[in-house]
């Protein structure tokens, strides 16, 4: 999945071909480039690089300098490249969008993880993703030290509030999901819910929306019967709180649809 992620942003880019380089830069013409960060920021993407540069042809050398997860300061040197000067133009763009979009992933996923330090809850990142770009952003979640939650649909149950309705109970949620044989979380919203839930042998709780307060208080009354998960209103200013309320996970949409393209940038050299 990843090499046609790539593939199909190079195709998008660069199309029937770069044109500008075409015209300015003589076809054998050797050069080489680094990869900087231009502010602190946590790394990620930086394996896509040979992805990218193999499916284009025409490097020679490229040396990663830093790993995914890595902390970086402004002016750090990320990665060299030496190849066809045509080539490392052309490749540019796309190579800065998926490194400056995945590291602005894993740097938020890292505030997020250093927020609730100290504390037993874990973050979770959930599918709240660009489309088509989800296998990524997860593992740049996962690089800036956070926990993946499901892929998708298909690898473990949350029964939400339209399931139950759909369903008919909490308890016939349940029964039906029962014999899966995957992971099995469903999302409570008042507290004749989360009796029934318990009632019936649910382990994994989904808690919605509360306050801390409020969610502290619905801890105190699972009392460890089921492992918890927060969500719903989870920002980086608040997220201590939440995980202070008792919970064991806590999960934020915001740390893969809001994050911040990091600065990054490209500079060349003739051979």
């Amino acid at each position: 999945m990843r090499h046609e992620i790539v593939r199909l942003a190079l195709e998008e880019d660069i199309g029937t071909g770069d044109v500008t380089s075409q015209a300015c830069i003589e076809e054998g013409r050797m050069a080489s480039g680094r990869f900087l960060a231009r502010e602190a920021l946590t790394l990620a993407g930086t394996g896509l690089l040979e992805e990218i540069y193999a499916l284009r042809g025409g490097v020679e050398t490229l040396e990663l300098l830093k790993g995914d997860g890595e902390r970086c300061q402004d002016g750090d040197v990320v990665a060299l490249v030496r190849g066809r000067a045509r080539t490392l133009l052309e490749c540019e763009r796309v190579a800065l969008n998926f490194l400056q979009r995945l590291s602005g992933v894993a740097t938020a996923a890292a505030r997020f993880a250093a927020a609730v330090e100290g504390t037993r809850c874990r973050v979770l990142d959930t599918r709240k993703t660009t489309p088509g770009l989800r296998v990524l952003e997860k593992a740049a979640t996962a690089a800036g030290g956070i926990t993946n939650h499901r892929q998708g649909l298909f690898d473990a149950i949350l029964i939400k509030n339209n399931h139950i309705a759909a369903a008919g109970s909490v308890t016939a949620a349940l029964e039906r999901a029962a014999g899966s044989g995957l992971p099995v979380e469903i999302e409570v919203r008042t507290r004749a819910e989360l009796k029934e839930a318990l009632d019936s042998g649910a382990k994994h709780l989904l808690l919605d929306n509360l306050t801390p307060a409020e969610a502290a208080g619905w801890v105190r009354e699972i009392g460890g019967r089921a492992t918890v998960e927060l969500s719903g209103g989870i920002t980086l200013a608040n997220v201590r709180e939440y995980a202070e309320a008792g919970a064991d996970f806590v999960s934020s949409g915001a740390i893969t649809h809001s994050a911040r393209a990091v600065d990054l940038s490209f500079r060349l050299e003739l051979a």
